[in-house]
């Protein structure tokens, strides 16, 4: 199989003890390509802990930036730090960022702030972005519709979790809808009726590990490899076999990343 794993937090210490292992075990599962999330935690240093591991590794991509959670702790100096980040060549979107309404770690405002500000970042940066947005739709699509649609960059969609008509909106502004491990929950029919509308050449695969696993290991670690299980549970809706799946929503991210024109996935950079 080839698939992708368009969101993973690699750095996270649910991996300290086996991450080469998980690393090869993606691998052995058809993982061609993965896209590693820089979520920009404060302090600053950790702020690019996810490109060492593409630079380490070429079917590895990574991101910078500021997750909402800790909107409240940005500064200018955090900010000045992504600006020269972006510049890596392994960096190829700008996130994951947005708005999370149902843990506001954050005040909203300010939330909306660190927002804005990263939105014209990516902008002057030229990289699409990732989008983190929970229970916070309204705000987040009014915010993209204004700041980010024009731009034509596009970007991602990341666990979505709303319905059929902020998708649309999404995808009239150029994002691919990424769908995770709760797409398999069984209470989340409404997601994969989403899953079963959005255009093919739209959809993308993640795991957003360590975090969402599928259902079959709830309670447990999740890791790339589990991403077989997102595409097995988007083929059953979409009635498509899994490997079809992998195939479609692979070639939909490094068409999207222009990756085609790097070197082919799992060959030296």
């Amino acid at each position: 199989m080839d698939i992708i794993d368009s969101h993973a937090h690699l750095e996270m210490t649910q991996f300290d003890e086996d991450r080469a292992a998980m690393l090869e075990r993606a691998r052995a599962a058809g993982v061609r390509t993965l896209l590693a999330i820089g979520s920009g935690s404060a302090p600053t240093e950790r702020m690019d802990a996810a490109i060492g591991f593409a630079e380490q590794h070429d079917w590895i991509y990574a991101t910078v930036g500021i997750h909402p959670h800790d909107a409240n702790v940005a500064t200018e100096e955090h900010f000045a730090r992504l600006d020269e980040l972006a510049r890596n060549p392994r960096v190829i979107a700008w996130g994951e960022m947005g708005l999370d309404y149902y843990y506001d770690h954050s005040p909203r405002d300010v939330q909306q702030r660190v927002f804005r500000r990263q939105l014209g970042q990516a902008r002057a940066a030229k990289l699409p972005i990732v989008i983190h947005c929970r229970d916070a739709w309204d705000d987040c699509l009014a915010i993209l519709e204004q700041d980010w649609g024009p731009t034509g960059l596009g970007g991602i969609f990341h666990c979505f979790t709303a319905t059929i008509a902020e998708a649309r909106r999404g995808l009239d502004m150029g994002f691919l809808i990424s769908f995770a491990g709760n797409v398999t929950y069984p209470k989340m029919q409404h997601l994969r009726d989403v899953a079963r509308e959005i255009p093919l050449d739209k959809l993308l695969t993640e795991t957003d590990s360590p975090f969402l696993p599928p259902q079959g290991r709830r309670g447990k670690r999740n890791e790339p490899a589990f991403v077989v299980e997102v595409a097995q549970a988007l083929g059953n809706v979409r009635d498509l076999a899994p490997e079809e799946v992998g195939a479609t929503t692979a070639a939909n991210f490094r068409r999207f990343f222009r990756l085609d024109a790097r070197e082919a996935p799992g060959q030296a950079l």
